[in-house]
């Protein structure tokens, strides 16, 4: 296992823990991690992203989209084994899972819709007016009043 060092990131930057923090846990995650179930991440839009899950033999009911700390997690879990069925060959998994995404500032789920065995998650970023582009006007004579005149399509 790799284990990196992250002081002199600490040192020369500030407000950036998270970012570092994200990195050791990247860097720290086991090589075999999960695989199932198998999912996409798709960029839709500039700003809209949408995650498809292949959920098949779940039910919408049986599905768990939960956002907290910044963090998406997907969750599912049978209602009731079934016992009556006798499988010659199962190669449909249906067994739980729990599958946890970051997000990344201003992204915000939108929606999630379960169509055809596969769960999309819509997301989109939302960037605060207060940090978008601005341009600021130059006063010219000896006057110090600078104020924004319009916002700056990004």
């Amino acid at each position: 296992m790799r284990n990196y060092d992250f002081a002199p990131l600490y040192r020369a930057t500030v407000g950036f823990d998270r970012i570092a923090d994200m990195m050791d846990r990247v860097l720290s995650t086991d090589v075999g991690q999960q695989t199932y179930p198998p999912y996409n991440i798709e960029k839709t839009d500039e700003n809209a992203y949408r995650i498809s899950i292949a959920v098949a033999g779940f039910s919408a009911d049986e599905l768990s989209v939960e956002v907290k700390d910044g963090a998406l997690t997907v969750s599912a879990r049978k209602a009731a084994e079934e016992t009556e069925r006798k499988y010659l060959y199962r190669g449909i998994a249906t067994r739980a899972f729990e599958r946890r995404f970051a997000l990344a500032d201003h992204v915000r789920v939108s929606g999630a819709s379960h169509v055809d065995g596969m769960l999309h998650i819509d997301l989109v970023r939302e960037i605060p007016e207060a940090l978008k582009p601005r341009r600021i006007e130059i006063a010219r004579g000896d006057t110090v009043d600078v104020k924004a005149v319009e916002t700056v399509e990004a």
